[in-house]
């Protein structure tokens, strides 16, 4: 099986001995405390489930700015993005070598981990404008990555954490959300040697479906893991729990028995496209998967990126050595009306875009909306029947 990135085993943040559990539990409800970031805490989740291995807890603002100009900490270790937990205000712990960090997304601020404080540290203006430069390549207050990442603060608690819980994903998404170590395990228990995974934060239509399909088929494949983002979304993004359902039928319906596993992961989408599909590589190989889908517009917003700029980063930029896992370059899919089948647009050289079924966003989400369903070159009956009931539904409640 594919090794971790920075160990030989992975090294999950998370406190799994009940009794070391429970201790730090009541330990952690005398001790200092602020509530975090929406960001920070799912970064807390995604290092307590071993998803972005080697990693301690939280940067210092050197290690940060390393990891945002050239992918490298101080020390060496590779991590393509800054994981910082940042404050505006540090009054109620400046003093403070232990604290609590507490959940900003669950009723109540639960406690979400435990950190040692190494240093409070507070960020410049150039340091903020040079990080969000390096990751979301423009420093446009309307890119929506770009706005949450410098609303948070300018204050970074740095040091190693221990978490304590997984926030709300959990509890709202049982029967989805896994771990790197549990989607690992499950994968030995499969028996699958080659796993190629697939990012969404949408629904998948037939050409994500064939995408996938051709992913398992060119790669030899054993294994396949859709793997959704279950963290905050942009406005209009279609809620994990329907996205959830319209995946499971369509694997249930379109897919070998036991050649999917249909997981998620609690984090916030960065929409920071080349360097985001960095990231998502990265912690892929941490939770088992030897290949990983990467298409067109990879985890890009508006028009900041170009179309294939997710794909030529890992040449152009990944530091050498940094991660095994491998890509598997996609171009757009859609459904050739001369071929009668979907195919990637690059292999088909001789169409023109009258040759495909394509259809914006837009006019997917406005003939599911008036009970539509797009036609079945775009998408499975199945699926779109979930996805109408779902808009017909919105439209009652607002009307």
């Amino acid at each position: 099986m594919i090794k971790p990135i920075g160990s030989d085993e992975l090294q999950p943040l998370f406190v799994y001995d009940t009794t070391e559990h429970e201790k730090l539990s009541k330990e952690a409800e005398g001790l200092p405390s602020v509530v975090i970031s929406s960001q920070a805490a799912g970064n807390a989740v995604m290092m307590g489930g071993g998803y972005f291995n080697p990693l301690k807890g939280f940067m210092n603002v050197a290690d940060a700015m390393g990891a945002a100009e050239t992918m490298t900490m101080t020390d060496g270790t590779h991590f393509p993005v800054p994981v910082l937990c940042l404050l505006e205000n540090v009054d109620a712990i400046k003093d403070a070598k232990r604290i609590a960090l507490r959940d900003p997304n669950v009723e109540g601020n639960p406690v979400l981990a435990v950190m040692d404080v190494e240093a409070i540290e507070e960020v410049s203006d150039e340091q903020m404008k040079t990080m969000t430069q390096k990751v979301y390549r423009t420093e446009d207050m309307d890119h929506v990555g770009v706005a949450a990442f410098n609303s948070q603060g300018r204050m970074a608690v740095s040091g190693p954490i221990q978490v304590l819980n997984f926030s709300y994903f959990q509890t709202e998404f049982p029967d989805t959300f896994r771990t790197a170590v549990e989607i690992r395990n499950e994968i030995k228990e499969h028996g699958w040697k080659k796993v190629v995974a697939f990012q969404t934060r949408n629904p998948m239509h037939l050409a994500h479906e064939e995408l996938c399909h051709m992913a398992m088929e060119r790669l030899g494949c054993d294994g396949l893991v859709i793997h959704m983002l279950l963290g905050k979304l942009k406005k209009g993004d279609i809620p994990a729990p329907v996205r959830d359902a319209a995946i499971r039928k369509m694997v249930e319906l379109y897919f070998e028995p036991n050649t999917v596993m249909i997981t998620g992961y609690g984090f916030d989408m960065l929409y920071a496209g080349p360097r985001e599909a960095v990231l998502h590589a990265y912690f892929r190989q941490n939770m088992g998967a030897t290949h990983f889908i990467i298409g067109r517009d990879h985890a890009g917003v508006g028009d900041y990126y170009g179309a294939f700029d997710a794909q030529t980063i890992f040449k152009d930029e990944v530091p050498k050595g940094m991660m095994d896992i491998e890509i598997f370059e996609a171009d757009h899919t859609a459904y050739s009306k001369k071929l009668d089948k979907v195919v990637m647009m690059r292999e088909a050289p001789d169409h023109t875009k009258d040759d495909f079924v394509l259809l914006s966003g837009t006019k997917v989400r406005e003939m599911l909306g008036n009970g539509m369903a797009p036609p079945k070159e775009f998408s499975r009956p199945e699926v779109a029947q979930i996805l109408m009931d779902y808009y017909q539904e919105q439209k009652k409640a607002s009307a």
